[in-house]
């Protein structure tokens, strides 16, 4: 699988502008919001989702300031969610190191998440962006019922398949649909064009989110713990078709274990066994593909080059990775 450093060569000089303007973006004339924002900026991740603008805005008619500001908008409102989500699961910790309320506490957390909410907002009002402020704001509409969705749903223990890809289409696909959407509604895309892009990057996010639910049940190599998901009680792909093809008896004792004793490593080792051998694990991958392939046929129909040679890879990088 190719670096993701490989992948972004060919926008790595916007990337790099794109670093200096979101620091800007986040700046504040208060120094306790200089100090954490600081923290925040320092420990970013890959930067998948303003890739996902920027190769999708060059696949469209080309990069400009519309999408610089759509890529800070997404990231805003993204991290905001994410400060936000800390608070809520009594997190203490984001991508290995200590999240913003481990350190300075709920309360300041939740106005951190705010803050960082109200400065995405104003960056796309004040230039007007509305486009794509209507584009993300739908997507944290969506995310936020994807979650309530699968709060309630993981109290009953009833999800179905489909109420599954439901609750994954809104939390995880909507972000990355915006991400794609963005960047062709910042390049001067029709209505079709960026529906389509956003249909492609929905596609990504399924398959994504499907690949992620697989590591729960995997080997403990991959980088998530095993068995976190079912700690929290979440029915996944993997787990509801194991359910799904096995004896009434079964079902009913493998839901008591997710429900009952989610904290016992025997048992959660005994779930991950059962949905093993139900083929969990081999009909996930299945619809994984199926979605990736969606993906790509979407992609097929634009012309080739290095936007979307650039968009091949990082459908491959985000659906094939390994951990």
């Amino acid at each position: 699988m190719l670096n993701i450093n490989e992948i972004k060569k060919p926008i790595a000089a916007e990337i790099d502008v794109f670093e200096e303007k979101f620091k800007t973006s986040m700046q504040s004339s208060v120094p306790l919001l200089d100090r954490i924002t600081h923290y925040i900026v320092k420990r970013k991740g890959k930067q998948i989702r303003p890739m996902f603008v920027f190769f999708s805005a060059s696949i469209c008619g080309g990069i400009n300031e519309s999408t610089h500001r759509g890529a800070a908008l997404v990231e805003l409102l993204h991290t905001a969610t994410l400060v936000h989500d800390d608070v809520v699961d009594n997190s203490y910790q984001r991508r290995g190191f200590f999240s913003i309320n481990a350190l300075w506490k709920n309360k300041i957390a939740v106005l951190v998440g705010d803050y960082l909410l109200s400065k995405g907002l104003l960056l796309s009002i004040d230039n007007g962006d509305f486009s794509l402020l209507k584009i993300v704001s739908e997507a944290v509409k969506q995310m936020s019922e994807g979650e309530l969705l699968q709060i309630e749903k993981v109290r009953r223990m009833d999800i179905s398949e489909a109420v599954y890809y439901e609750v994954i289409r809104q939390k995880t696909a909507s972000l990355i649909a915006s991400c794609c959407a963005c960047g062709a509604a910042s390049a001067g895309a029709n209505d079709e064009v960026v529906e389509k892009m956003r249909l492609f990057g929905e596609n990504i996010g399924i398959a994504f989110q499907i690949k992620d639910d697989m590591f729960d049940f995997g080997t403990d190599d991959v980088g998530k713990p095993l068995g976190i998901d079912i700690k929290e009680k979440k029915v996944t792909l993997p787990l509801i078709y194991a359910l799904n093809n096995s004896t009434p008896g079964d079902k009913r004792r493998m839901i008591g274990l997710v429900k009952n004793h989610n904290d016992d490593p025997k048992k959660i080792a005994e779930i991950i066994a059962f949905v093993k051998e139900k083929g969990g694990l081999e009909y996930s991958e299945i619809q994984m593909k199926k979605y990736q392939e969606a993906a790509f046929g979407i992609l097929d129909t634009f012309p080739a080059g290095d936007a979307r040679t650039g968009l091949e890879q990082l459908v491959r990088f985000t659906t094939e990775r390994n951990k």
